[in-house]
Parts: C-alpha cells; structure tokens; sequence
C-alpha cells in the first residue's frame, strides 16, 4: 500500500521515522507498507532460514528484514524475505546502526522474495529487473499461489530462470544441491 502521494528522496527516506515498527519500502520514490505480510509467508521465511542455518551458512551471514538499495528509473529501497551475505559484505555490516545493503557496498550473494497477494508483479518484474541492475547472483521467487520456486541465476549480465514445482529438487548456484524440494518450502516444514 502506498503511503504518501509525494514522491520521497533516497536520503528523506532514510530519515523517515513514523514513530510505529512498521516496515515500509521506497519503490520509485513512493513509500510502501511491507508490514502485513501473510503467515504463510512468514513461516516459509523463517523456514528457509533455519534450512540456510542447517546446512551451514553461519548466522551472520543470514539476514531478514535487511534494507537493499537498489536503482531503477529512480533509487528504490527494497525489504526482501531473506538475504544471504558474501563474507565481504557481513564483514562491511558489522556495526552498522542500521541493517541497510548500501549502493557501495557488494550486493548480497541471494535474495528470496516470497510471493504476497496481488503482489505478483512486483517479485516478478520490478524486483527482477533492480536485483538484476544491482548484480545480486540468485534471485528466489518463492511462490505459495503458483506452487513454484522460481530460481534467477545471474549468468554474463542477466538472469537465466529455472522454475521448480512439486517434488523437484531445488538447485542454486550459490549453495549447490540442496536436500530440498518446492512442496517442502511452500509447506514450510
């Protein structure tokens, strides 16, 4: 949902306190309220997380609820589900007052998104296109509607898609194999 009708600067943005612990993205300029996201959502997330964890990406590493700036036609702040940091930027973050992915900084090594309501567009386009601009390696689409992990592959400039359903096993550049299927994220368990 859009905040205010007045198109906001990256540095009016990052200023921006309403006084609540609401979470809010800059899209093009406008605000826009993250904060309502679905159970399922949450807990595909979370799981997601733990399965990371598990597999040995160490906690530092792991981030949820981590600004990324990223441009487009103009700047945008995006909110992802989920990052996995390089050593180099984990490194670059620690002690930062605020848990925010600066332009000079590396990109993360992956982003999942999971998929809201009437949100499709924005994961699938407008998402794709700033993580692609900002070189983030593997972008995940994570889509409880459409029954489907979408994997985008960073390869010599663009992003090469991969869409896994059902009981495919799920495979990253980033992490290699993974022990992990789309019916057992989309169930979170």
């Amino acid at each position: 949902m859009t905040i205010a009708s007045q198109k906001m600067t990256l540095e009016e943005f990052l200023a921006y306190d309403d006084g609540t612990d609401r979470f809010y993205e800059l899209e093009h300029g406008e605000l826009i309220d993250i904060t309502s996201d679905s159970e399922i959502n949450r807990r595909i997330a979370m799981f997601l997380l733990a399965y990371f964890f598990q597999v040995g990406i160490p906690s530092y590493r792991l981030r949820v609820k981590t600004e990324v700036i990223v441009s487009g036609l103009r700047i945008s702040v995006r909110v992802p589900d989920l990052l996995v940091l390089s050593e180099e930027l984990a490194t670059e973050m620690e002690g930062a007052s605020r848990s925010i992915v600066l332009m000079d900084m590396p990109p993360p090594l992956l982003v999942v998104e999971v998929v809201s309501p009437n949100q499709e567009k924005r994961d699938y386009r407008y998402k794709r296109s700033e993580y692609a601009a900002r070189g983030i390696a593997e972008y995940w689409i994570v889509d409880p509607i459409a029954q489907q992990v979408t994997i985008l592959e960073w390869v010599e400039g663009l992003y090469e898609e991969k869409v896994y359903q059902g009981d495919n096993q799920i495979e990253s550049s980033v992490l290699g194999i993974l022990d992990l299927s789309v019916d057992r994220v989309l169930q979170a368990r």
